[in-house]
């Protein structure tokens, strides 16, 4: 049997192109697309995939958040982070988040493929260009333990209703996606506002957006 894929993504080209390199590989079954960090948590528990290949920057729930859910509920699955990213912030994040692999999107189809073999083995896979960055972390001595932001003081929930903020959700949206009362959402982001010392929409997008849980994009 093939190692069963899972492939996460927030732009159509790039998930079309990750199937066509992936199904061109004998051992390699694509068995599900994504096109957020949320939806492609869902698949994931829908499909219990061997591996996920996972976008870092995406909507309504980035990558990190999603790994973490991910890593927590289904942990014979594994997760590579593909990103555009190469900043300490981005690969740090995914790693803590528990991927076992960390490539760039500019990398060889056959890299990639070698990656999935690799981490469904068990093991770990980094491109030569991340390796670089986790060693200069080691070397700092930050690797022995999780990097302090400010970011790290939120809940899990906290930030989920962060990014949705930054990319433009109005209270009473994001109530209605996540099932939970106007109220709470509104008490999430009193929370979030106190902890981040920010105090405008404005702040927390530029922060969210500093810190790697939304894009630009």
């Amino acid at each position: 049997m093939g190692i069963r894929v899972l492939i996460a993504d927030d732009h159509k080209i790039m998930l079309a192109g990750l199937r066509s390199l992936l199904e061109k590989q004998t051992d390699i079954e694509v068995v599900a697309e994504a096109e957020n960090g949320r939806k492609a948590v869902q698949c994931a528990m829908d499909n219990k995939p061997d591996v996920v290949v996972m976008d870092v920057s995406m909507p309504d729930l980035n990558g990190i958040e999603a790994t973490k859910q991910i890593v927590a509920s289904l942990p014979d699955t594994r997760v590579i982070a593909l990103s555009m990213h190469s900043d300490k912030r981005f690969v740090m994040g995914m790693l803590q988040a528990g991927a076992s692999g960390y490539l760039l999107k500019d990398c060889a189809s056959q890299e990639l493929a070698n990656a999935i073999f690799q981490v469904a083995d068990g093991k770990k896979y980094l491109s030569p260009e991340i390796t670089g960055v986790v060693i200069d972390d080691f070397l700092l001595g930050a690797s022995s333990e999780k990097v302090a932001t400010p970011t790290s003081l939120l809940s899990a929930r906290e930030r989920e209703v962060l990014q949705l903020i930054a990319e433009g959700w109005s209270t009473k949206q994001i109530a209605s996606h996540l099932y939970v009362s106007i109220k709470t959402i509104e008490t999430h982001r009193r929370q979030i506002m106190k902890k981040l010392d920010l105090h405008t929409i404005a702040d927390l997008t530029k922060y969210a957006i500093r810190e790697g849980l939304t894009s630009i994009e």
